[in-house]
């Protein structure tokens, strides 16, 4: 009798080594669950940034067109991904009933090149223009022409109203 109360009397640890065993089981379930799903949100978020980073105008090309006073008169923003230049009015000249405003590009070599013209009474408009439009551009202006703009390949019929510098910006 005596053997088996020492045996019953000495302590049993089995058990709280199968206890621990089982909540360390859990903790490290718990940890894994926790780093998948830490991961997946990271992936949900960078797949989110990166379609907010594309949808995001990159702006290449920036030209600030001024007036005869030198006050800025339009903004003109080009964006590769669009291939449209953008152009904001900042002052309020409008074109009369029988003019448009049209859009030329300064080259270097000074002859002028139109890249459209204006819809009367927008505040932003756009006009398609790729990247290779406005490589070799140093200057863009704005001119007063009849309605519908001059005849292709030709230049301005009247001086220009708006000139401004064109500048790459580094993306």
């Amino acid at each position: 009798m005596t053997e088996t109360t020492q045996l019953l009397q000495r302590p049993c640890h089995a058990a709280r080594w199968r206890a621990a065993t089982i909540a360390c089981l859990l903790l490290l379930a718990v940890g894994i669950a926790t780093g998948v799903s830490m991961f997946e949100q990271f992936t949900a978020q960078i797949h989110h940034l990166q379609k907010k980073l594309q949808s995001t105008a990159q702006i290449k090309y920036i030209a600030v067109l001024l007036d005869g006073q030198q006050t800025p008169a339009l903004l003109v923003t080009q964006d590769p991904q669009d291939g449209a230049l953008q152009i904001q009015r900042l002052n309020s000249v409008a074109e009369g009933r029988e003019d448009s405003m049209q859009l030329w590009a300064l080259a270097s070599d000074g002859q002028p090149r139109s890249l459209g013209v204006l819809a009367r009474g927008s505040k932003t408009l756009r006009i398609a223009a790729d990247e290779r439009t406005l490589a070799e551009v140093r200057q863009l202006a704005i001119s007063v022409e009849n309605k519908g703009g001059t005849v292709e390949n030709a230049g301005p019929s009247l001086p220009y109203l708006f000139v401004g510098a064109v500048v790459q910006k580094a993306l």
